[in-house]
């Protein structure tokens, strides 16, 4: 698989905070993901500039010098893979070898991301499920942390009963408290949505797998009507 990926060795983005970060492709995105036809985030702003470039292929390296940068981190270096796009893999597939390479390529660091890529039978055929299942699991297991991204709480409890990795949602934009799912899975929302100074170095709760909470993101960016339409759904 040909893969260009934009890295950023220190992150301008107040979001993230100061950490590396990468950006793939847009053809990375799932058209299971509903977001991908209006409200996601990073398709509007100075984040889509980039992204834009990226997937042009008017920037970004590929993906062996990609997996080279992550050696190259320091150990127990946090950062983040994918502010914007998804796992390796067009469309709806992952790519499980190129996966695999970079949870290879991050042992000994603390790489996380998020994925839309379908986990679900309704979502995609059986052999497309069944090979993401496996291959975000075995991600997991080798210690890069893959959030499960949910649409909804109801969506969220069925990606947090297939125990295959954490599990961040989608909250409506009036969501301000924690809360709880219907079957009783706390969701936190994530500070740095509120609280000024925060960002995902200092935060860090994405990238801990073995976590019981859900991460809650109340819908936002450009796009927030979209976005809060399909968390209400």
């Amino acid at each position: 698989m040909s893969l260009k990926v934009l890295f950023t060795r220190i992150s301008g983005n107040t979001k993230t905070g100061l950490i590396p970060v990468s950006t793939s492709v847009k053809n990375t995105c799932p058209d299971a993901c509903p977001l991908k036809k209006g409200g996601c985030y990073a398709a509007g702003g100075h984040v889509n500039i980039h992204w834009l470039r990226l997937s042009k292929g008017l920037t970004g390296i590929d993906w062996k010098d990609f997996l080279k940068q992550i050696t190259h981190l320091p150990r127990g270096q946090l950062w983040r893979h994918n502010q914007a796009g998804d796992l390796p893999g067009e469309n709806n597939a992952i790519d499980c070898e190129s996966l695999a390479s970079l949870v290879k390529a991050n042992k000994g660091r603390k790489g996380f991301t998020y994925t839309h890529k379908p986990v679900l039978p309704e979502q995609a055929d059986k052999e497309t499920i069944d090979t993401n299942v496996k291959a975000i699991a075995d991600a997991n297991k080798g210690g890069f942390v893959i959030n499960l991204s949910a649409n909804s709480l109801a969506h969220a409890d069925r990606l947090k009963a297939l125990g295959i990795g954490p599990v961040v949602t989608l909250l409506p934009a009036t969501q301000t408290k924690n809360t709880f799912t219907e079957q009783g899975h706390k969701v936190v929302i994530c500070p740095a949505t509120y609280r000024e100074g925060v960002s995902c170095a200092s935060c860090k709760l994405c990238s801990v797998g073995a976590r019981s909470v859900i991460v809650g993101f109340p819908a936002h960016g450009m796009s927030v009507k979209k976005a809060n339409a399909i968390a209400l759904a």
